[in-house]
């Protein structure tokens, strides 16, 4: 049940009149609902796998309240292991099965030694990455006496299957969810209105740019042997707004749906693109999981204490795990790799921590460097993206061959319907408007924010993709 369906229109309809009116006085009865809401939505992708979902809950759920009632440490540490095998176990058989597999295969056939091991058809299911990781960060709090146990089935299970973040996050922490569904929830007018603007501006980020860059990054991404140098630098910065169109269009989505019920879930995306160095930027991309890496691998490791060469062990560990989680492919490690070396030189210079404000620009010598730094960050993330793009890195190595070699600079025509000089003044007015809104949730701000939200509306209706195949990206992670 995708968000920009009718069909998920439809079923958020019915649930809200349902959650707020016939059971606005029953805070129980509300997260029962929402609950079998969170089911029913999970289960239109296919029911087979709503089980583990159930499973990982009841795991966790006992989990915690077996590390809550014990007090000796080595049994404690035996059911955080439980619980983290569990998870990391049901995440390594239905995403990685198949990858260890095939490289067990190639790396005995490189020696000339036939395997008779077989991959499986697995079926990843959606979501696994994220609900997964929710869980683990419950239990790994709950042993490190962050947060005490949930004393609430009802209330645990609802907290893990939230359908508005379940399939692609943000990755949410139980010190911040899990007890709003313990306390009252009263319809608030403002919260409303703001989740309807992050709604409409989550639509537009993603069938309106995501979706229109779709269909030239595919065909030049497909074809990239007979596309010029302009072309493939083209392809490969629809990508990066396509990417960025379509998550933080999504976690938009996600937060607003979550505010009309009258939930509080973290912001997952501030404006990456605007970044004056690459640890910026991963302070402004997916938040939820890159905080998620700082506090449960990074940190434990020793993070930016110790050692030099401790450093840059835990610097390569985090992103290439990061990379790793992203998808079964050595493409997601190589990016994380990449990552990693362009992150080095600010932890050698301990400039990772440099830009911690919103970045301005202005006709003098701070607004001119930011610029510039801005222009190199987001260069060095598309350089990045045509990694994690590819089917592969050789694809990916010869896409960037020819990126630099071919030095044609001339418009191609592209046989899709969509309009293509449109489409480069359509992302350039997005990236202004970002920019106008950059400290802000959304651009719907001021006096005439009601004719910024009728424009966008038009804009959505006018110039949407509307597709029954339109999936999130990160749907696949």
């Amino acid at each position: 049940m995708l968000f920009n369906s009718f069909t998920f229109f439809v079923f958020f309809v019915i649930v809200f009149f349902v959650y707020w009116f016939p059971l606005k006085l029953s805070t129980k009865g509300q997260n029962i609902f929402l609950l079998i809401s969170s089911y029913v939505f999970y289960a239109w992708w296919d029911w087979r796998f709503l089980g583990l979902i159930i499973l990982s809950t009841l795991v966790d759920y006992f989990v915690g309240i077996f590390l809550s009632n014990e007090s000796k440490e080595n049994k404690r540490k035996v059911l955080l292991g439980l619980s983290i095998v569990f998870n990391l176990g049901l995440l390594c058989y239905f995403k990685y099965y198949n990858f260890f597999i095939e490289n067990w295969i190639y790396a005995w056939q490189s020696v000339g030694i036939k395997s008779n091991i077989t991959s499986l058809n697995i079926i990843l299911p959606v979501g696994i990455s994220f609900y997964t990781f929710q869980t683990m960060s419950y239990t790994i709090d709950v042993y490190r006496n962050k947060i005490k146990n949930s004393n609430s089935l009802i209330n645990f299970a609802t907290f893990v299957a939230f359908f508005p973040q379940l399939v692609a996050g943000p990755i949410e922490r139980a010190s911040h969810l899990l007890p709003q569904f313990s306390i009252k929830r009263v319809f608030d007018y403002k919260n409303t209105v703001s989740g309807i603007y992050l709604i409409v501006w989550g639509l537009l980020k993603k069938i309106v740019i995501a979706d229109t860059c779709a269909t030239y990054v595919n065909v030049i991404f497909d074809d990239y042997n007979n596309m010029n140098t302009l072309s493939l630098l083209l392809g490969a910065v629809y990508f990066a707004f396509q990417i960025y169109g379509d998550f933080s269009g999504y976690s938009d989505i996600a937060i607003g749906v979550s505010r009309l019920l009258g939930f509080d879930i973290m912001q997952n995306f501030n404006k990456p693109y605007f970044s004056r160095n690459i640890g910026e930027f991963w302070r402004r991309w997916h938040i939820s999981l890159s905080t998620w890496f700082r506090d449960y691998l990074y940190i434990p490791l020793g993070g930016s204490k110790g050692k030099f060469t401790l450093k840059v062990r835990n610097v390569f560990v985090i992103f290439l795990v990061s990379g790793f989680w992203h998808g079964a492919n050595w493409t997601f490690i190589f990016w994380g790799f990449l990552n990693a070396l362009y992150f080095l030189p600010l932890l050698m210079f301990n400039k990772n921590r440099k830009y911690l404000d919103t970045a301005s620009i202005s006709f003098n010598k701070t607004g001119i460097v930011n610029f510039l730094n801005i222009i190199a960050t987001f260069s060095l993330v598309v350089f990045a993206w045509v990694f994690f793009r590819s089917k592969t890195i050789t694809i990916a190595f010869s896409y960037l061959n020819r990126l630099f070699t071919d030095l044609n600079f001339s418009f191609q025509y592209l046989s899709i319907e969509r309009y293509s000089i449109e489409i480069v003044i359509l992302i350039m007015l997005f990236v202004l408007v970002e920019w106008y809104s950059k400290s802000q949730e959304h651009p719907f701000i001021g006096k005439f924010k009601s004719i910024y939200l009728t424009i966008t509306i038009f804009l959505i209706i006018i110039l949407g993709v509307y597709s029954d195949h339109s999936d999130f990206i990160y749907f696949q992670f």
